[in-house]
């Protein structure tokens, strides 16, 4: 969140003043400059500590109830403990993640104290695919332990600048995963052989972890449409959508072509052993209620 995540450097020098040998009276003026030179230092970097102090204990509390606020109120749906618990797995390191915003921050994940909401626009959804979006969803929250929540159909269109907080269509949350049926002519990176589309943002207050929100799908119509005319297109379609809801919740492509996240997938249609130990991984993430 760009208007949450900022870093305040204040540098102090801590100059002492030369002292002044001289008349008594001398003397005394330089106490009174040392004490005066110090006071002077000590508002600067207050002055600087401000940002700081306001950002973290009064911005990150108030901005939720200001008009227009580009989030939500503070620790919607949240639990004090996980909703499940990612499975147990082979320990393969057949799996990537995406980078971390914050090196100290080992991977970012969805809060597994929170519901993971997810609406879909089925506009243009290929005849014969339906309850593959759920099957997909069902697998990816078998794999992680994140509780997934369908909210619905929605009208609302698959958009690279997507906002985060949509209160007036959602409620007073995060926005929900969307999940669209789209194509090239709505979505350009669609274009050649990319068949699906899968990512998330992330959210952030001061002194707290990296959180995933409002993620989205986008798959490409016609080109699944084409997909599941073959004698196993129902198979094919849904690890497409597995494979960008992985995306979603965290997973990056591997070189590994027995993955289900390989890049250039050629006809598997079930998560690997390393897809489901990063998977199990990104369960693990922080509980953030401050967001």
């Amino acid at each position: 969140m760009g208007a949450m995540d900022r870093d305040w450097f204040y540098q102090d020098n801590n100059t002492k003043p030369k002292r002044i040998r001289r008349q008594r009276r001398r003397r005394s003026t330089g106490r009174g400059l040392r004490l005066g030179t110090f006071g002077v230092i000590a508002l600067v970097v207050g002055l600087y500590l401000t940002p700081t102090v306001f950002d973290r204990y009064i911005l990150a509390v108030a901005l939720p109830h200001l008009p227009g606020s580009p989030v939500p109120p503070r620790g919607v749906d949240a639990s004090d403990v996980p909703l499940g618990l990612p499975p147990a797995t082979n320990g393969s390191t057949s799996f990537a993640l995406h980078e971390s915003p914050d090196s100290s921050q080992d991977f970012v994940a969805y809060d597994p104290c929170r519901p993971v909401h997810y609406v879909v626009r089925p506009d243009f959804a290929p005849a014969g695919s339906d309850g593959l979006i759920e099957e997909a969803v069902a697998e990816i929250s078998a794999a992680t332990g994140l509780t997934f929540v369908y909210r619905g159909i929605t009208t609302e269109a698959p958009s690279e600048d997507r906002e985060t907080y949509q209160p007036d269509r959602y409620g007073k949350r995060w926005a929900p995963i969307l999940i669209t049926w789209t194509s090239p002519a709505e979505i350009p990176g669609l274009e050649g052989d990319v068949a699906g589309l899968g990512g998330s943002p992330y959210a952030h207050t001061p002194s707290k972890p990296f959180v995933y929100v409002a993620g989205q799908v986008q798959l490409d119509a016609p080109d699944l449409t084409n997909i599941i005319q073959y004698p196993d297109g129902r198979d094919q379609v849904r690890a497409i959508i597995v494979h960008e809801l992985a995306h979603v919740v965290g997973l990056d492509h591997v070189d590994d072509p027995s993955q289900l996240m390989h890049e250039g997938n050629n006809g598997l249609t079930a998560l690997g052993d390393g897809d489901r130990a990063g998977l199990a991984l990104l369960g693990t993430g922080p509980c953030v209620p401050q967001l």
